[in-house]
């Protein structure tokens, strides 16, 4: 109930308190009664896209932008498009920034480029609408297609996507809609009824744009069903009808596009399969693999950060980040040795995969820990060894293969 203007009154007067800082922070509780009142958390966001070397950031040097939001709490609804027979649910639909979201984007470990790529891209895409570019003499068709191995979190890149850009342009829309389509139901066999299905969808969605004071996200995850109809047309082992409906998608596509308060998110995990049709209008193809050494450490950094918080770590100890590693030339003493430890089976864990990287410290908690508490040295032998199961396993399992 707060007005914004004192808001932002009280989080300047935070800042110019604690102006020097080392990276990303958050403040959950506060020495002022009117924020503690009125404000969740205060969050200090994407420093390392702007500072690539380890140095402490003077934030009276530098320019803040300040986004206040608040979060949506009622989750996501279902489209349903009713047949004869059944009710098809299309689409999920979400109203953001939704509190399902919340902390994503930071969650997401990649290399520091792919996430300010997709920023800036979509930045720039609203910039050259606003400003009347003629987009007959410079075309941009709003999509963008994440591709790469599975659980690599493209999906979940596309919503934090959506729920950053909303915070970060709450100042001009209002509030953000996402509309992630299930395309295995409007793509499957028993709906090639012509397309009618697929319009419908997007009348939907067409609904959604018209209100400008929305920003809106279309989200068509494993974007390759779309071709696997049509390649299977042209093999002549799908009815004529399939065809209609990826054409109707892709007419779709091309009529929401024209509008300046649209984005279309795509993913695909067998990049090969995608139609050509289809690739032609991304703008954007991000590659999404494996996390490397250094984004897996920071993975596990924040897992362990979090158990210490829970007290499944006990007693709580302080881990250096990559940065303070680098700062000490990686040199082991008694502040860097666990840090170290942890670098090593980072390393280790190479070829994971972001979601398998997630489970591991469930993992290794539920075969090698099974205990209320463990110390920090307990924890990171387990990790270990859960790493090394998780290698055995995958060998076990490509032997069938």
């Amino acid at each position: 109930t707060a007005k914004r203007e004192d808001v932002k009154l009280a989080v300047r007067k935070l800042l110019d308190r604690h102006n020097i800082v080392f990276g990303d922070y958050k403040w959950t509780e506060f020495d002022d009664p009117f924020l503690s009142r009125n404000v969740r958390s205060v969050a200090l966001v994407d420093t390392e896209l702007k500072v690539k070397a380890p140095q402490p950031i003077d934030l009276s040097a530098c320019t803040i932008a300040l986004h206040i939001f608040q979060l949506n709490e009622d989750g996501p609804s279902s489209e349903n498009l009713e047949e004869e027979t059944e009710n098809i649910i299309a689409a999920n639909h979400w109203v953001l920034p939704a509190a399902e979201f919340h902390g994503l984007w930071d969650s997401l470990v990649y290399d520091a480029e792919v996430k300010s790529h997709l920023l800036d891209y979509v930045m720039t895409t609203l910039l050259f609408s606003d400003k009347n570019v003629d987009s007959n003499l410079i075309t941009w068709n709003r999509v963008v297609l994440l591709h790469g191995p599975p659980g690599t979190g493209k999906t979940s890149l596309c919503k934090a996507l959506a729920q950053k850009l909303t915070i970060r342009l709450s100042s001009r829309y209002r509030y953000g809609q996402l509309i992630e389509i299930n395309s295995h139901s409007l793509f499957s066999k028993w709906f090639s009824e012509s397309g009618k299905l697929v319009t419908r969808m997007f009348q939907k969605i067409q609904d959604l744009i018209d209100d400008k004071e929305a920003l809106v996200f279309v989200l068509i995850d494993e974007v390759e069903s779309l071709t696997a109809a049509r390649s299977a047309c042209r093999a002549g082992t799908e009815p004529s009808d399939a065809i209609r409906v990826v054409n109707a998608v892709l007419t779709q596509i091309d009529q929401i596009k024209r509008h300046s308060n649209v984005v279309i998110l795509t993913t695909s995990n067998i990049t090969e399969k995608i139609d050509v049709a289809f690739v032609d209008r991304a703008d954007l193809k991000q590659y999404i693999g494996p996390p490397s050494a250094a984004a897996i450490f920071k993975i596990y950094l924040s897992c362990l950060e979090e158990l210490m918080k829970c007290q499944i770590i006990y007693p709580r100890q302080q881990l250096l980040t990559l940065r303070e590693l680098e700062m000490i030339g990686f040199i082991e003493n008694n502040v860097s040795k666990l840090s170290l430890l942890l670098s090593e089976i980072s390393r280790k864990s190479e070829g994971l995969s972001g979601r398998v990287l997630r489970k591991l410290p469930f993992l290794a908690h539920a075969l090698y820990v099974q205990a209320p508490t463990v110390t920090i040295e307990g924890f990171l032998q387990a990790l270990s060894l859960a790493v090394d199961k998780q290698f055995e396993e995958r060998k076990k399992l490509s032997a069938y293969v």
